[in-house]
């Protein structure tokens, strides 16, 4: 069977269009009981990386989560919760100061801190890996993503897959960086996480997306849709060619097909819209943007440049605009890195200097920084 993924246009976080449309978008999944029990305790898992301005669409939605939690509710899901783990600040201060505690509190949704964590033992292919798991993800029976559609500078994008890191609590997530430092590592590793939580479903706000520098320091722009799927994989592959990005490129749809996770090939997806099926190509013509900024080369070395490690010169690094950069240190604070690998060695009066020879190029430097004063080239 093909893995199905719903496409809801949406023009606007206007309740008026965003409820029906993703009520609408359920029902073409089956609706919410084929997913969930109204018996079970369901965890709400959005994009909340860091506290920032709702329109910079750094954040998932609130109006996103208001109607996820409408349409639950009114089906007689009663047991609701919303959490993350963020790169910088509290989850539930990112939560008020953006307004969805306040969205989501009239449908019975509590807002989780995800401040214990506890650690799970999984093995998967033959890999064994230790998970710093929230408390509040193992308390759950069930857990609905709800990522936003941004771009990523280790993994091309972060969508469905990858906004499970956020069940991995507080410091344990930068560890991660250094455990797995590449794109592929780190991709293995968001799959067998995946593995691990389940996601009963999956739903992307791409009502308004971030291109450019993400997944924090990017620009919004319009892509005017809602996607939905119980297939992580494939809901990224949809998204990677709407942005006319090949999906081949993105590490965490190859490793999601190897893994057994989803299907990032396009003759295995069924494109669903309110009007009826639909193919890929149709999609990409109808809902695709061909300027949305994005890297679109593939992640590593292909053919004898990359066996012999020329293309090493030219690996992606971060590095600080001067004239924008604030001196505040959360670059420094990001880091992984023992030693640091971007440091005050200036002293606080001038901008962190990076040491590219203990750069992993995790780009949590890039990822955390409020001033989009840290880029990649």
């Amino acid at each position: 069977m093909k893995s199905k993924v719903v496409l809801i246009p949406v023009s606007t976080y206007e309740m008026s269009e965003l409820y029906p449309a993703v009520k609408k978008g359920l029902e073409l999944l089956g609706g919410p009981g084929y997913f969930i029990g109204k018996e079970e305790r369901i965890l709400l898992k959005p994009n909340l990386v860091r506290d920032a301005e709702v329109d910079r669409a750094v954040i998932t939605h609130p109006a996103v989560m208001e109607a996820v939690a409408h349409c639950l509710a009114e089906e007689g899901f009663t047991r609701l919760s919303c959490g993350d783990s963020c790169g910088v600040g509290s989850p539930t201060k990112i939560m008020r100061n953006s307004g969805m505690t306040g969205r989501m509190e009239p449908y019975g949704v509590t807002a989780k801190e995800f401040a214990e964590a506890e650690p799970v033992q999984s093995e998967f292919g033959g890999q064994k890996r230790t998970f710093m798991l929230a408390k509040d993800v193992l308390e759950a029976d069930a857990l609905i993503s709800i990522s936003k559609m941004k771009t990523h500078a280790l993994e091309h994008i972060t969508g469905a897959v990858k906004n499970q890191y956020g069940c991995i609590c507080g410091f344990h997530k930068a560890k991660g960086h250094t455990q797995y430092p590449n794109a592929e590592s780190f991709a293995r590793m968001l799959i067998h996480l995946n593995q691990y939580i389940r996601p009963r479903l999956y739903i992307m706000d791409g009502i308004t997306a971030m291109e450019g520098n993400g997944p924090t320091s990017g620009d919004p722009v319009s892509m005017g849709v809602l996607l939905m799927s119980a297939d992580p994989v494939a809901l990224d592959s949809t998204f990677c060619h709407l942005v006319h990005l090949s999906p081949e490129y993105v590490p965490t749809n190859i490793h999601g097909q190897k893994m057994g996770l989803g299907t990032w090939q396009e003759s295995e997806i069924e494109i669903l819209t309110p009007e009826g099926a639909i193919s890929m190509e149709e999609a990409v013509s109808r809902f695709g943007n061909k300027d949305f900024k994005v890297e679109r080369s593939p992640s590593k070395g292909k053919g004898i440049l990359g066996r012999i490690g020329f293309l090493r010169v030219f690996q992606k690094k971060p590095y600080i605009e001067q004239d924008i950069c604030r001196k505040c240190g959360v670059c420094v604070e990001s880091c992984p890195v023992e030693g640091k690998a971007v440091d005050f060695k200036n002293g606080r009066k001038e901008p962190p200097v990076y040491d590219y020879k203990k750069c992993i190029r995790c780009f949590c430097c890039q990822e955390m920084c409020p001033y989009k004063a840290v880029k990649v080239k």
